[in-house]
Order: C-alpha cells, then sequence, then structure tokens
C-alpha cells in the first residue's frame, strides 16, 4: 500500500501545486473551468470491470492508456455502489482466472473481512499502480470527434475538477455497457430480435425495443433484536396478495423458472427489477426512483410479516444506483447468437468464454405475477469470438463488457460479470496487438489472432478448445517424471487430471536441467488459488467479524535459483507472494539448471503448482 500511496503523493506534485508566494485567485486572473488535452494510444470508456481489465491488460503490454469513469469509484455493477455479486461460468474446472483472479486474491490479501469499500479500493490500487495509465474518476463521456470513419477523440467533463478534457487516441474501447461512443455512428442494436432472425428457438417475444430491467439490491445484517421497520411514506406499501400467484416448477430438463422471493435466505434481491419496457438510459432517473419505492415497500413487507422470517435481520444497506443489465449493443463482424452458445461457441478466432445460463429476464420485471426470467442451461463452457469485440464500420472502436456484439437472447448469458472481465482483458490485449503492428482491430484478426490467443494464454486466461503454447526452454529441459504436468499446458485441474505437483515447503523443489547452459532471465508460475473457492466473490450479506483466507495450498514464500558453474545461486526470492499468476524477470544468467524451492504456503502441509516455465 506504501507504493501505491507514494506513487499517488509523485502524481499530485507532478500535477502542479501553488508556487510559494503565489497571488489569492479572482475572476481576473484565474479560470473557472480548465482544459486539457490527453493523447494514448488506447482510451478505455466505463471503469466497470471490463473496463479496468482492459485497460489494466493494454498497460501491461506497453500502451498508454487513459481509463474514463463517470463514478468516484472503479467496477460499476460490482462496486459497493451497487454490489451485485461477481457470477460467470457454473463449473469450477472454468473458473475465470487472469486478472479477474489477481483482484479477488488482492482482496483476499487486503480485505479478508469483504467489506465492500475496501473491495472498491483494491480494483483501484490495481489500475492506479499501473505507470501507463492515467485515470479519470467523475468523468463522463459527452461527444466524439470524428476523423473520417474513425474515432480521432472524445470529449469528457469531470464534475469534481471542473475541467474539459479532449481525450484523443488511436484505438477507442467502450466499456460502459450503455455504448456512448455510438456517437461516432457505430452500428448497433437496442432490444429484442424475433425469432426468425437468427432461428434462435429460446425466444418467445421480440422484435421490440424491450429489455432486461434494472435492479436496486439489499444487504441485510443478521441481529439479536426484532424492530419492525417503517419505509418513507412515498414507498410502495405490499401485502401478501401482491406475492399470491401460481409458481409452478419447469418440468423440463435444463430449463428454471425464478420469480420474487421475499425471503432473507440466500438472497440479493436482484427480483427488484424495473425498468425493461423502458429506455433504461434515458429513463434511467424515473426508473432509478421507482426501484427505490420497490424496494423500500419490500424490505417492509418482509421485516413486518406476522411470519417473522427477518425478524432476527437488520436492513444494512441498501442501493441508491440501481445495477443496470441491458440497452446498447454494438454490431461487430460476428452477432453471437443462442445457437453459438447452445453447441459451445466453437470459434477459430476465440478469445473468451462464457458458462452462465441463458438468463432471460421479463421486461415486465416486477410487476410481472408469474415467471420474471427463465434460465436455459448452456454448456459448461463456450467461446466467444474476437469478432464479437470490434466495430463492424467504425475501424478504431473496439467494446467489451455488456455492449458486445450479440443478440439479446445470447447477451442473456454474456453479460455477467465475470464473462465481461475476461472480453475486457481480450479488448485490452488486442489493443496492445494491433498498436505493435500498427493495424486496426480488424487487421488483428486477420493477420495477428495467433498471437492475440498466445498472450492471452500467457496472461492466466483459458480459451476453450486449445491449451497454452509452453515456452521453447522448459520443453527443451530435463525434469523428472513427476513434474511432466508442470509443461503440458494445462494450468488447472482438468477432468479429473490433476495438471500439477505438490512440493514440501523446504524438503522438496522442483528442477529443470540442460545439457549445456543456456540463458535464463526470467521465470512463469502458476500457483493454485483453488479455483473452487467462490468465496473470493464478494457476500450476499454484509459480514462481521468472519474472515476469509488465502487458499492454503498456495505458493506464500519461495525462492528461484540457478546452477551456475556447478553452484546453485538464488536469482529471485519472495516472501508474500498471494497471486495465482507469478511472471518473473531477473538478470540474465548461463546456467544448466534452475528450480523453484517453496520455503512456506499459506496453511496447508504442500504448495501445490500447475505450471513453471523457464524464460
Amino acid at each position: 500500500m506504501k507504493r501505491f500511496l507514494s506513487a499517488a503523493l509523485c502524481c499530485l506534485v507532478a500535477s502542479g501545486m501553488f508556487d510559494a508566494g503565489a497571488q489569492v485567485l479572482t475572476e481576473a486572473n484565474s479560470e473557472v473551468v480548465y482544459n486539457e488535452t490527453i493523447e494514448a494510444g488506447l482510451v478505455v470508456c466505463g471503469g466497470g470491470l471490463s473496463g479496468v481489465c482492459a485497460a489494466v491488460s493494454a498497460a501491461r503490454h506497453g500502451v498508454k492508456v487513459v481509463l474514463v469513469q463517470d463514478r468516484p469509484v472503479l467496477g460499476g455493477n460490482a462496486s459497493s455502489e451497487m454490489r451485485m455479486g461477481i457470477v460467470g461460468v457454473k463449473s469450477d474446472q472454468v473458473q475465470e482466472t487472469g486478472i479477474l483472479e489477481e483482484m479477488q486474491l488482492r482482496n483476499f490479501y487486503y480485505n479478508p473481512l469483504q467489506r465492500y469499500t475496501l473491495w472498491d479500493d483494491v480494483i483501484y490500487s490495481t489500475v492506479v499502480s499501473e505507470p501507463n495509465i492515467r485515470l479519470l474518476l467523475n468523468t463522463s463521456v459527452e461527444d466524439v470527434v470524428m476523423d473520417g470513419d474513425r474515432i480521432a477523440a472524445v470529449k469528457a467533463w469531470n464534475t469534481n475538477a471542473y475541467t474539459r478534457y479532449l481525450i484523443k487516441g488511436t484505438l477507442f474501447a467502450d466499456c460502459t455497457g450503455d455504448g456512448i461512443l455510438r456517437l461516432s455512428g457505430a452500428k448497433f442494436r437496442r432490444g429484442r430480435e424475433a425469432s426468425e432472425e437468427f432461428g434462435e428457438s429460446y425466444v418467445t417475444d421480440g422484435g421490440d425495443p424491450k429489455t432486461m430491467g434494472n435492479s436496486i439490491l439489499l444487504q441485510l445484517r443478521e441481529t439479536d433484536e426484532n424492530h419492525p421497520f417503517k419505509a418513507p411514506d412515498w414507498a410502495y406499501h405490499f401485502t401478501d396478495a401482491d406475492f399470491d400467484y401460481d409458481k409452478p416448477k419447469s418440468t423440463v430438463p435444463g430449463i428454471k423458472f425464478n420469480y420474487k422471493k421475499p425471503y432473507p435466505k440466500d438472497n440479493n434481491y436482484w427480483w427488484i427489477e424495473f425498468g425493461g419496457t423502458f429506455d433504461t438510459i434515458k429513463d434511467a432517473n424515473d426508473i432509478q426512483l421507482e426501484l427505490k419505492k420497490i424496494a423500500y415497500g419490500v424490505w417492509e413487507y418482509m421485516k413486518n410479516h406476522p411470519d417473522g422470517r427477518c425478524a432476527n435481520y437488520d436492513l444494512d444497506w441498501i442501493g441508491s444506483l440501481p445495477g443496470k443489465r441491458e440497452s446498447t449493443r454494438y454490431v461487430g463482424p460476428h452477432i453471437l447468437t443462442q445457437d453459438d452458445v447452445m453447441s459451445g461457441g466453437h470459434f477459430e478466432d476465440v478469445v473468451a468464454y462464457g458458462g452462465w445460463t441463458l438468463d432471460n429476464h421479463d421486461p415486465e420485471a416486477f410487476f410481472k405475477r408469474g415467471i420474471i426470467s427463465i434460465e436455459y442451461k448452456a454448456p459448461e463452457y463456450f467461446g466467444i469470438p474476437y469478432d464479437c469485440l470490434y466495430s463492424v464500420n467504425v475501424p478504431n472502436l473496439m467494446f467489451a463488457g455488456r455492449d458486445i456484439s450479440c443478440s439479446h437472447m445470447a447477451f442473456s448469458a454474456t453479460r455477467v460479470m465475470a464473462t465481461c472481465a475476461l472480453l475486457g482483458q481480450a479488448v485490452g490485449t488486442a489493443a496492445s496487438v494491433a498498436l505493435d503492428h500498427g493495424v486496426s482491430p480488424a487487421e488483428v484478426r486477420k493477420s495477428y489472432i495467433g498471437e492475440l490467443q498466445d498472450k492471452l494464454e500467457d496472461d492466466d486466461c483459458l480459451l476453450p478448445y486449445r491449451w497454452r503454447k509452453v515456452s521453447e526452454l522448459t520443453m527443451k529441459a530435463r525434469t523428472d517424471e513427476s513434474n511432466e504436468p508442470l509443461r503440458n499446458g494445462r494450468d488447472r485441474v482438468w477432468d479429473g487430471e490433476d495438471n500439477g505437483v505438490w512440493v514440501a515447503p523446504g524438503d522438496e523443489s522442483v528442477c529443470y536441467t540442460w545439457k549445456k547452459p543456456v540463458e535464463i532471465s526470467g521465470a512463469r508460475f502458476i500457483f493454485d488459488s483453488d479455483l473452487k473457492v467462490r468465496s473470493k466473490r464478494m457476500r450476499k450479506f454484509e459480514a462481521t467479524t468472519y474472515r476469509v483466507e488465502i487458499p492454503g495450498m498456495m505458493t506464500k514464500s519461495y525462492r528461484i535459483e540457478a546452477r551456475v558453474k556447478g553452484e546453485w545461486k538464488t536469482v529471485f526470492s519472495e516472501e508474500d507472494n498471494y497471486l495465482r499468476l507469478r511472471k518473473i524477470s531477473f538478470e540474465p544468467v548461463k546456467a544448466d539448471a534452475l528450480r523453484i524451492v517453496v520455503t512456506s504456503t499459506w496453511g496447508a502441509p504442500q504448495a501445490h503448482i500447475f505450471a513453471f516455465d523457464v524464460l
């Protein structure tokens, strides 16, 4: 944390403090509104998980990035402002990793009580620790400047700093969800396609502008006392009659019906949803007020119910800013459809994946007396192609998150935040490839898609139907047969295969040797962060004293040793590791052997390691 504070102080000093002896400011010698021009290789609009992952991945690959976020915190629907739980794939073995897993592990380390405001700052720390990122919070994009069919710059306004920004860029990524960069003339869609357009059998209603609605969430706290609750006069007041209707279960395997659930157990109140029959962008303020009326009324009904269902709960927090599910989707070279999802998404240009159900919410939402969402079971994972992530008609526009190129029905499975984080990392990495080669996003697809996929896998992103390439030095080395799983490119448990090695701290090491000395300048490790642990994602209930712990088999401290002229030499050591992916650089050495010696774990008798690559 000291490093983050020091970096922030340096930025403050560099931005210019008042000179000694400066005059009192008046209308004659000062400005009211300031103007600033910024230039970057990539301009990312939107600071939810997709925007954060796009900005961080691009920055780590050497791109100068400006990240524009219209809120005071990062994280979007996952932030303390909305507190929507991060969900994605259902299966343990395909849990999302990459930058998302890094932030979740950082949250375990710095925020073991899982407080939402600290989670905000874990995301913030991940961004501000990257020197290539210029972060603009409280800043809204207002317009775009075009150069022919390309975006040349965005215009933005910072409400706190009274500053107008002109942000010039080579590439632009819209991760806002609402698609503000449609101001460029980029093709887009909003609403539900008719079933015949893409042959989508799950579509029952369509061909209209209706969408899924927004939600305001509640968080409860368990208590030893029972106090009644009085909702504001302007809130709705509900009775049993408002929740009294038939609730049949689906009789078709793989299909689930969801209803309003006015009970406290395992509930984050996603069904306090409204706005799908309105314009979720233009009517946002009216939708917000309506959701407040509903939320307070629901809690009053539950808390004061004579059956005592909430006698031991108090309302700990109620959202002010609704979490948005759906508004606008851009059009890319490929529009993902229901069939793409259900067939597993076997794409040559796969760069991300999902695994959530096709979870289609009724636009009437809370005021629907009956089924308010239908979930259709999807495959364990389905690939999402790069062709869904860049504009079909604006050559330097990319997008990630809720606004990718897909049908409404496919969107119902890709919209969840863990999937959005993977899409963001893919877009940020793609931007780095495009800028490295001086080409457009479309040309990345044509000529450099393999390079993009290799970079994503090297950054610990699983890509369906393929495995990571292991470094050449690693494959040329000799090692014990028991270590072979470390170089099979499968950096997780898969179909019952362990794909790793167990190492006792201090007593054992994993070693590679070569017949002749080779030049070594680094190593790459994947330490087992236990993808079965779902508590890495923030809780539905506000906790009090229960602390989460970093998975016990994670490697905490270790050293890397090279054998140089018959002597073992420590070339790197780390005492307090909490990350799954570690890419380590050190001064190049000529050595005929390299080994990792684990000196401690986070509590387990042995450390579990999935990958050890020599660089």
